[in-house]
């Protein structure tokens, strides 16, 4: 796309506004369905967890006509409030995909309001599958423009660049002219919310929560013709600059509509943060190798980057502690030999063998590895010493998940919520979600009251 010098939210409003379904290449909707078929897996396997059921609680009484799907559950709500509900669902376990260069979480709050909105309106698959993947570029583009010092700074960036891509995507699906959606994008820049300190507490739920309603009231607010400053997210006291140290423009404009985001975007095979993945498959090989009985282990060193530290070099009380801990997701790899849900679940974090594995685990910083990666090295009690170092974890671009396995962790988390016997006939179904003339019949056989 040939983009002139303005604002931000112009060229992104005109960017979105003007595509077309049928210049995104056989790969790009490809991709585009795996990120569905992942996320709507993993908000299967959350839906019943308690603080899915609280929202939901909390929402029911001021929903509008309940109508819609809730992924996994049997309560139907309004748009806004399904969009909440399932966007909650589907990122409480920390096994939804990343943007690995801002570490958004895309798909957890452009989705849930996009899959509404066309359950609602009885819109095609083609035409919110469309949407879906201009949502993530415009969420994903904007990252990369205030990144890194946006989420330094402790900007929950899934959240607070979630919600452009939520605005983005309804305003594609209502419709809206390339000057509705870019007030759109405005008043989205006055919904950006979400701070890191709170990622390990269910206040992370609200911030993506409300990205994904927030994007729905956006594009209904502009479709009215509510309006915004024409540099709400890139003027001198513009979004951008209130939340970051600079904006780079060119990250928006540079191959806007030929390099797209959403190829690079990555899928989780453990629960838990993608930084602490590459530990986990140290783990899990210094397993095999050593043989290990866990009272025979001294030791366990994890070295990583900042970022790794950062996240995970923290005291284990909760699941949520866990999910975001280098100490655990070492004990448990090392302990149990897998890193599934049931493994973060609060049961292992209380589990007394667990929790004294997780005491010997040390955490120190090696600038020399990537980001992303790890080096473990185990000590036994007997003298043994061995380390193993990960630069590129399973999952990660360099050693993706195939369709395959990807189908194979939808199974797992439907079996978590006792919907494994209709698992084959969802994947199926979301693998022709381009095809579905509305997607109102595909979406309701996600429900946990469905036939």
């Amino acid at each position: 796309m040939t983009t002139m010098p303005g604002f931000a939210g112009e060229t992104l409003g005109r960017f979105v506004a003007e595509s077309r379904w049928e210049d995104i290449d056989t790969a790009l909707r490809h991709q585009a369905k795996r990120a569905l078929l992942n996320f709507i897996g993993t908000a299967i396997g959350g839906a019943r967890h308690p603080s899915v059921d609280r929202v939901a609680a909390v929402l029911a009484p001021f929903s509008g006509p309940a109508s819609l799907t809730l992924f996994g559950r049997g309560e139907r709500l309004d748009a806004m409030a399904a969009a909440v509900v399932n966007c909650i669902a589907g990122n409480h376990l920390d096994y939804d995909d990343t943007h690995l260069k801002t570490v958004i979480h895309p798909t957890a709050t452009v989705a849930p309001p996009v899959l509404a909105l066309a359950e609602e309106r009885g819109l095609p698959g083609a035409a919110a599958l469309h949407a879906f993947i201009l949502g993530v570029e415009v969420a994903c583009r904007l990252g990369n423009a205030v990144s890194p010092g946006h989420y330094a700074r402790g900007n929950h960036i899934t959240a607070t660049c979630g919600v452009f891509g939520a605005a983005a995507a309804c305003g594609k699906l209502l419709g809206l002219s390339a000057a509705e959606i870019w007030s759109a994008l405005g008043i989205a820049a006055s919904q950006s919310s979400g701070v890191v300190e709170n990622l390990a507490g269910e206040a992370k739920n609200v911030g993506v929560g409300n990205a994904a309603r927030n994007g729905i009231l956006a594009a209904l607010l502009a479709q009215r013709g509510y309006s915004a400053e024409p540099a709400a997210i890139d003027g001198k006291l513009g979004w951008a600059r209130a939340r970051g140290d600079e904006f780079r423009a060119e990250e928006i404009t540079g191959g806007l509509g030929e390099r797209w985001e959403l190829a690079s975007i990555s899928y989780k095979p453990y629960p838990c943060g993608i930084v602490f993945h590459a530990v986990i498959d140290a783990c899990l090989d210094l397993r095999r190798r050593m043989e290990l009985a866990p009272d025979a282990i001294a030791a366990i060193t994890v070295r990583g980057d900042q970022l790794l530290l950062d996240r995970g070099n923290r005291a284990v009380r909760t699941e949520r502690d866990a999910r975001i801990s280098i100490h655990h997701s070492a004990a448990v790899a090392l302990l149990r030999g897998r890193a599934g849900v049931r493994e973060f679940e609060a049961a292992a974090v209380a589990d007394p063998a667990t929790a004294a594995l997780r005491r010997k685990v040390r955490a120190e910083l090696d600038a020399a590895i990537p980001a992303g990666g790890a080096a473990v090295t185990v000590e036994t009690s007997d003298g043994r010493r061995e380390a193993v170092r990960v630069d590129h974890a399973r999952g990660s671009a360099e050693r993706p998940l195939s369709d395959r396995d990807l189908e194979a962790k939808f199974r797992d988390n439907a079996a978590l919520a006792g919907a494994l016997a209709r698992a084959d006939a969802q994947i199926a179904a979301l693998w022709a979600i381009e095809e579905a003339p509305s997607l109102g019949p595909l979406l309701r056989a996600f429900g946990a009251d469905a036939g």
